[in-house]
């Protein structure tokens, strides 16, 4: 159910360190709130499935926080 465009946003930011755009950052760094403000509606729909697909399948040094994300963006891990 997430968007494929979703999902290369992802990998290009877990594999490559490519900066996502803001509503992926949002969900990379735990913020809810910005999470659904940013959150385009075939994304809003989605949020749990996209949640506990980066909760299941990339690496937690990655997400988790602001500072994860930024650390993980410097390739600072």
């Amino acid at each position: 159910m997430i968007p494929e465009r979703t999902l290369d946003g992802i990998k290009r930011y877990v594999e490559d360190r490519i900066p996502p755009g803001g509503f992926l950052t949002a969900v990379l760094e735990n913020n809810l709130k910005e999470s659904f403000a940013r959150a385009d509606d075939e994304n809003l729909v989605t949020i749990f499935e996209l949640v506990s697909y980066i909760y299941n399948r990339i690496p937690f040094i990655c997400w988790g926080s602001p500072e994860t994300v930024d650390k993980w963006l410097k390739r600072e891990e």
